[in-house]
């Protein structure tokens, strides 16, 4: 592999680590430019991953660099800065709102009496709206937090262990510097990306508390999860048992069957975009390809080449069924330790999806094939439904976990 491709490399920490850690001389993803993808080739050197040309990881490794300092005001289309969110141990006042009966309240109708109490009555209705306005404006910023140890590091800042000094709530903070957000033209990628994992709410998507920025960054105030990169627990064990794939894929499937009734499309579910909480439960991370889709259909082609279905590397319309065929390239690699249509060259990895050329290892299990075979449909139209995967044998014969859908309609409990 020549020094381009290792610094490709070194874009993207998760693929591209060492061993003290066993990742070793794991495949490695490789960005690449959509119009020169199909003419360009790796002649040498182990399986590369590939990546689209605006696949912005977030744990790029970046030279440790002083942020810059800038006298202009942020335009005003910068993200704008969101209100504090009030500590829970201090009590909310809320003005009353106004009446709109034409009947007066008892105050005021004593107040029309009394012109006293009408005087008193305005002034604590004063006080009271002045410390609302005053709580409105109230915001996060940097001294807020203590910043402790950094978690990763990304093509447009790191990610840092945080505490609230307030609550001493531990949380993630991500910073990301707005002249490589300019620069890089992803300025629009990151409000979208924030507006949507801000009002999503699973047990297994990762929670985006709030944000607040400064002159020179960006700041995102995310939930913290402990146990780290679903890839990196790949590179240690090589691959996954059936129970522990089986429960992933539960929990994934379910996180996206939410995403989809909210009408939103993730697009690039991958090891690197997983993350694990303090149970070990899979967490949803990473939603800067996600998108709203009113509309259901979309021509952009985004994502890592490894997980793309064929409708987009094809470059036809697509919709949310482009992670159900991800969520089927990741259950084979969690079970095999590779993506199922990984090969040397830019040009064969396309041509094996478009054709959904793959081979099953013999340990692969007759039911572990038959649900990976029914996710990896060239027609979308043919893949099985997320519910479907849910309910499928294999599933339900090695999952540890019950889909938050089905808790609710009073399942039996969780196998030990």
């Amino acid at each position: 592999m020549d020094r381009n491709m290792k610094e490709n490399h070194a874009a993207y920490p998760g693929r591209a680590a060492k061993v003290t850690n066993p990742i070793g001389d794991a495949p490695k993803r490789v960005p690449v430019s959509q119009h020169s993808a199909q003419s360009r080739s790796l002649t040498s050197g182990a399986p590369a991953r590939v990546l689209c040309p605006a696949n912005f990881a977030q744990r790029v490794p970046v030279q440790p660099q002083k942020p810059v300092l800038s006298t202009q005001k942020p335009p005003n289309n910068q993200t704008a800065q969101q209100p504090r969110p009030k500590p829970p141990q201090q009590a909310t006042v809320r003005p009353q709102a106004a009446s709109k009966s034409s009947e007066k309240p008892p105050q005021a109708a004593a107040a029309a009496q009394n012109p006293e109490a009408e005087n008193t009555l305005k002034q604590k209705t004063e006080e009271t709206k002045k410390k609302s306005e005053e709580t409105k404006k109230r915001q996060w910023s940097l001294d807020d937090f203590e910043i402790g140890r950094p978690l990763g590091k990304g093509k447009f800042g790191n990610v840092y262990l945080a505490r609230e000094k307030q609550s001493k709530f531990i949380l993630a903070l991500k910073v990301l510097f707005k002249t490589q957000l300019e620069e890089a033209g992803v300025e629009h990628q990151l409000r979208r990306e924030v507006e949507i994992q801000s009002h999503l709410r699973h047990p297994n998507i990762l929670r985006l508390y709030g944000y607040f920025h400064d002159v020179t960054r960006v700041y995102l105030i995310l939930e913290h999860a402990p146990r780290g990169e679903v890839y990196r627990e790949l590179q240690r064990l090589t691959k996954f048992d059936e129970q522990r794939t089986a429960t992933y894929i539960t929990e994934l499937a379910d996180a996206l069957s939410y995403c989809h009734s909210k009408r939103v499309i993730h697009r690039d579910i991958k090891p690197e975009n997983l993350l694990l909480g303090s149970n070990g439960e899979l967490k949803i991370a990473d939603f800067g390809w996600s998108v709203h889709a009113p509309s259901s259909r979309r021509t952009t082609l985004c994502g890592t080449l490894d997980y793309l279905p064929p409708e987009m590397i094809e470059g036809r319309t697509h919709d949310e069924k482009v992670d159900i065929w991800s969520l089927g390239v990741l259950c084979y690699e969690f079970l095999v330790g590779k993506p199922p249509f990984e090969t040397k060259t830019y040009q064969e990895t396309y041509r094996a999806i478009s054709r959904v050329e793959f081979k099953f290892p013999p340990f692969v299990t007759e039911g572990a094939r038959d649900l990976i075979s029914k996710l990896l449909k060239h027609n979308p139209f043919h893949r099985l439904p997320l519910k479907d995967v849910l309910l499928h044998p294999w599933i339900t014969a090695n999952s540890t976990k019950i889909p938050t859908s089905r808790k609710s309609d009073g399942a039996a409990p969780s196998k030990t």
